[in-house]
């Protein structure tokens, strides 16, 4: 091993070498119990952000600790098309060259998208694999390949023709910039400085009429009503009256209902159908025809009066101000905050537009075919929520769902597969000849397919089967099945979705949906039989919902903040004018950059320095609570390096001290001693405590049981305690303590391996041959340690226990008293029990050469005790005498600062037990512990009291 620990020296090459050699992949063993993990597949335009990297480190955690658990696991990767993102990048590239999409057509901008994606699509599955990421790359899908092209056909077809797919001119949130509708997902609402402005809608006659407050005053354009509530005094006497839209020659009633608020503003609500969600809502129920008023690029269009028509919405919005004012129509102009829904691909406001779209039927008779089953596989625990309480979350908008709109006006996606005729008839099939064979009624003229794309949520949809090969080939029953039908009954249902909570409706409940209807189901809708019952047509039987990564401070990742971080940048390090320039480079208002620059010279003054993959990947592990958000702070990267690097030292120093030494198994004839049983104890527990943790994804206890273990007890503890026999003249103390430090360090190795893969493999090379263990294979192809391994030796953890808080007391005095810390130091013991004496008869060496004891005596009952320096551990005293060693006053002052410090614990602890709420309030335990402390700081008071009255 290298003197230093370096991760740029090995961590690449490790990767190299367990990809090549297949590691990754599911072992060929047939009868091994099975382990699906399905990634959430990353967009083909992305590159790895924290969010990412923090979310593939639990993944991993999870496939490597049930790889070594013998189980035959599987990673299953892949990307997403990422329709908007993916056209919008090759549409600026065109733009730059001085040319668009329509002006290739459709099937050369196509090729120019597949080229693209063929040279840079692949970024970030070459950072997950930086990360460390144990995915099987032989398997890697896109939503665009063949096999998944198929099933997403497949389910639209069956969908469609079952009637559970239709297209409808309905309401939904339309990006103007980029002309296409876009999922809820996609649409941001921030909040926005802006006005509200309360206009007078007269009546019919020009007599008085209605105030009409609103903060998007060009839309009244496009009213169809005014709304106010059925049991609001003021108005019901204008209940069906019309009055006169402002700025138009349209009539519009007076209409009543319940969905208004009266208490809100005036308590009369302009209506527009064609351009707000609820306004269309009540426009279906009271049978109002919408009126759109705007064009796809969000100007006004032929509906409205020809004064306004070619203008921008925002131009038209001052424009009819104008108008108002200038006819005595507006009222009243005061600030109002309002939410914009912003486009998260253009940035643009979207604009709820009526178009005509596809949809999938979810509220009628889908909601009884797709969307109830949805909800009874979480109801009936088939699909459990870690942590639980983002079932109610999921079930709550499976209540309250709506259609779901698939169709995107995009090139770059799966086309749908639906074709008109000269008279709008629609024909679905997998090809032109396929949809007329399926049709009863014959073509009008020649037929036109369908320009629009699906959603890639829909394609996505699929990703727990469509990745495994379905629909597959020919027949597929248990009876008469061929391997890839096989794989697939071997790896569906996935055990664990690794997810965040933003995405629980868009793609988790939506997984959830397409596998029960599809998965296993026969043409005439019954399913096979190994797909019968519901678990077995579940995508998975964990959601496991992690935390969001936000910065040190709680703040949400944002560019405009300056407050991301990008993974590689942690891991190998970068420069600050580097980093400067990198997270400015998008900014461009000054005093943005200015901030950005200012936090960035605050929090890195050095720039960052690189901690490596595996010092990344604990901190994230650490970190990963049931909290809704984890804060992430760059000093507990440094810390967990400081880890590595002490796990890294601990195992050249086990090297050192068995460098002649190799075993082929344990030394025969083995006495072991007492913290040899000590560790092996230790071990058992940690490896218990450690696997129940993950068991319960419970991942930042897993890595604080490690930790503990290999800091405080493996390295700071078992490695002194080694150091008498290592240096023992008894061969047989000796050989038997190398194979202790060996066989514990490598157990330690594969316990930590799924956290911290590197490091674990790059030192396991070099321990396991000195076992007698072949590293033909890597240490992710080893067993994890179990309990078995080690036994639980309560007596030895006694001992050592006892031997500890001796050592620490005799520091504690060495370290106050500023004494060398190679100087010889007499002790002298005094009234500790017999199992005190005992424990210092048994481990006199030990505590002369870890403490730097000159000699141990214990005073006789009765003997007055020197002036001396003292610890307590329970009721023994730990003396050191004074004479020649410290300063009298020095020690003086520091036993008056210690019984004050536990006078105030004996204060508070009377506070609390004078007080009768606490004592008949609290519960008995509570009160019992309260008790205990009491005696206990007030036995040490009394035996520091009588030490300083000797000193005195």
């Amino acid at each position: 091993m290298e003197k230093s620990f370096e991760p740029k020296n090995f961590e690449q090459r490790l990767y190299q070498a367990w990809e090549q050699q297949g590691y990754f992949q599911p072992q060929p063993e047939r009868d091994a119990t099975p382990f699906c993990i399905q990634l959430p597949p990353p967009n083909v335009t992305g590159t790895l952000h924290m969010g990412h990297a923090f979310q593939q480190t639990i993944m991993d955690l999870m496939i490597r600790y049930r790889r070594m658990q013998g189980h035959a696991t599987l990673w299953q990767c892949g990307t997403d098309h990422a329709g908007i993102a993916t056209q919008k990048i090759v549409e600026n590239q065109l733009a730059a060259q001085g040319t668009d999409r329509k002006a290739l057509g459709r099937e050369e901008f196509l090729r120019r998208v597949w080229a693209w994606k063929e040279e840079s699509g692949s970024t970030i599955t070459r950072q997950m694999r930086r990360m460390g990421a144990s995915c099987d790359w032989s398997r890697e899908r896109f939503t665009m390949d063949d096999g998944l092209s198929a099933a997403v056909q497949k389910v639209f077809i069956d969908w469609y023709r079952a009637g559970l797919i239709y297209r409808g001119n309905r309401l939904v949130h339309w990006d103007p910039a980029l002309r296409t509708a876009v999922s809820d997902l996609e649409v941001e609402n921030k909040e926005k400085d802006g006005s509200m402005w309360s206009i007078h809608y007269p009546l019919e006659d020009g007599q008085s009429g209605l105030i009409v407050a609103t903060t998007r005053p060009e839309t009244l354009l496009g009213d169809v009503a005014v709304a106010v509530n059925p049991d609001d005094a003021r108005y019901q006497h204008l209940i069906g009256k019309t009055l006169r839209l402002p700025l138009t020659d349209r009539l519009i009633p007076v209409i009543a209902d319940d969905y208004v608020d009266a208490a809100f503003g005036t308590g009369c609500v302009k209506i527009t159908p064609a351009h707000d969600f609820n306004d269309f809502q009540m426009g279906v129920r009271h049978q109002l025809t919408p009126i759109s008023i705007f064009t796809l690029d969000a100007k006004v269009n032929e509906n409205a009066p020809e004064a306004y028509r070619g203008l921008d919405r925002f131009e038209a919005r001052k424009r009819v101000l104008a108008d108002l004012t200038a006819q005595g129509l507006l009222v009243e102009t005061k600030p109002h905050k309002l939410m914009l829904p912003i486009s998260q691909r253009s940035e643009a406001i979207t604009e709820p537009m009526l178009t005509d779209q596809w949809f999938v039927d979810l509220t009628n008779k889908g909601r009884s075919e797709i969307t109830e089953p949805a909800l009874d596989a979480v109801r009936s625990g088939a699909i459990k929520f870690v942590p639980e309480n983002w079932s109610t979350t999921y079930t709550q908008w499976l209540d309250n769902i709506q259609d779901w709109c698939i169709s995107r006006q995009l090139w770059w996606g799966h086309r749908i597969p639906a074709w008109y005729d000269e008279q709008g008839q629609i024909f679905v099939g997998v090809t032109e000849a396929d949809a007329l064979a399926h049709s009863s009624t014959p073509p009008v003229g020649s037929l036109r397919q369908d320009e629009d794309v699906l959603d890639t949520w829909f394609s996505s949809a699929l990703w727990p089967f469509s990745t495994l090969g379905w629909p597959g080939d020919g027949e597929q029953t248990a009876e008469n099945a061929d391997q890839q039908w096989q794989e697939f009954q071997r790896f569906f249902p996935s055990d664990v979705l690794v997810t965040g909570f933003d995405i629980i409706f868009f793609w988790v409940a939506r997984m959830v949906m397409s596998s029960l209807y599809f998965v296993g189901r026969n043409a005439d809708g019954s399913y096979q039989p190994a797909f019968q019952s519901v678990e077995q047509r579940i995508p998975f039987r964990t959601v496991y919902i992690n935390a969001i990564v936000c910065d040190a401070e709680g703040q949400k990742m944002s560019k405009t903040k300056g407050n991301t971080l990008d993974p590689l940048d942690l891991i190998d390090g970068i420069e600050l004018e580097a980093l400067l320039a990198k997270s400015t480079k998008s900014l461009l208002i000054p005093k943005d950059r200015e901030a950005v620059e200012k936090r960035l010279r605050r929090d890195f003054p050095n720039g960052i320095q690189a901690v490596g993959t595996d010092a990344l990947r604990f901190t994230f592990a650490a970190l990963a609570t049931h909290g809704r958000t984890l804060n992430f702070d760059f000093k507990r990267c440094e810390g967990y390096k400081a880890f590595c690097n002490k796990l890294w030292n601990a195992a050249r120093f086990v090297l050192m001290n068995c460098e002649d030494i190799n075993f082929s198994a344990p030394p025969e004839a083995r006495f072991l001693s007492t913290p040899e049983r000590w560790i092996r104890s230790q071990m058992n527990s940690a490896i218990a405590d450690y696997s129940a943790h993950v068991e319960a994804f419970r991942f930042d206890q897993a890595a604080s049981t490690l930790y503990d273990f290999t800091w405080n007890e493996f390295c700071d503890w078992f490695l002194e305690f080694a150091k008498p026999a290592l240096q023992s003249q008894d061969v047989a103390a000796k050989t038997s303590m190398q194979y202790s430090l060996l066989s514990t360090l490598e157990a330690l190795l594969r316990a930590l391996h799924p956290i911290i893969p590197f490091i674990t493999e790059e030192i396991w090379q070099t321990v396991a041959p000195k076992l007698g263990l072949s590293t033909a294979q890597s240490i992710a192809m080893q067993r994890l340690p179990t309990t078995a391994e080690f036994i639980i030796d309560s007596a030895a953890s006694a001992e050592i226990a006892w031997c500890k808080e001796v050592l620490l007391g005799v520091r504690r005095i060495r370290a106050e008293m500023n004494l060398p810390p190679g100087k010889l130091l007499p002790v002298l013991f005094n009234n500790g029990s017999a199992a005190d004496r005992g424990f210092q008869n048994e481990h006199a060496k030990a505590l002369a050469f870890l403490g730097r004891l000159e000699s141990q005596q214990w005073l006789n009952d009765g003997e007055a005790a020197p002036a001396a320096a003292t610890a307590l551990v329970g009721e023994l005293q730990i003396l050191i005498p004074l004479a020649g060693l410290i300063d009298v006053d020095a020690e003086k002052t520091r036993l008056v600062r210690e019984l004050g410090k536990l006078q105030a614990e004996i204060d508070k602890c009377h506070a609390k037990l004078n007080n009768d709420t606490f004592v008949n309030g609290a519960p008995a335990a509570v009160v019992a512990q309260e008790r205990t402390r009491l005696e206990g700081f007030s036995q040490k008071h009394d035996g520091l009291s009588a030490q300083l009255a000797k000193l005195s």
